[in-house]
C-alpha cells in the first residue's frame, strides 16, 4: 500500500529542524487542515499555495515530493 505524502513527510519531523523539509514537516503536523490522505501532487500543491503560509518556498514542497516519489517507487 502506498503511503500518503503526509505520512511520508512525518518521518522528517524533528524537534530542532536542521533543514527546510524538517521545518515543513513540523508545520504540516501542526496544520490540522493539511490533506493528510492525499497522494496527488496537484491537490497538495494547490492547498499549500493557498494555505501553506508556513512554507518558505514551494521548492521545498517540490524537493520533498521528489523524495516521496523515490521512496514510494512512483518514478
Amino acid at each position: 500500500m502506498i503511503k500518503s505524502f503526509y505520512h511520508f513527510l512525518m518521518k522528517y519531523r524533528h524537534p530542532a529542524p536542521k533543514d527546510a523539509i524538517s521545518a515543513f514537516a513540523n508545520h504540516a503536523y501542526l496544520d490540522h487542515s493539511f490533506p493528510k490522505v492525499s497522494e496527488d501532487y496537484h491537490e497538495l500543491s494547490s492547498y499549500l499555495e493557498l494555505s501553506g503560509h508556513y512554507l518558505e518556498s514551494m521548492s521545498v514542497f517540490d524537493e520533498a515530493w521528489q523524495q516521496y516519489l523515490i521512496s514510494e517507487s512512483k518514478i
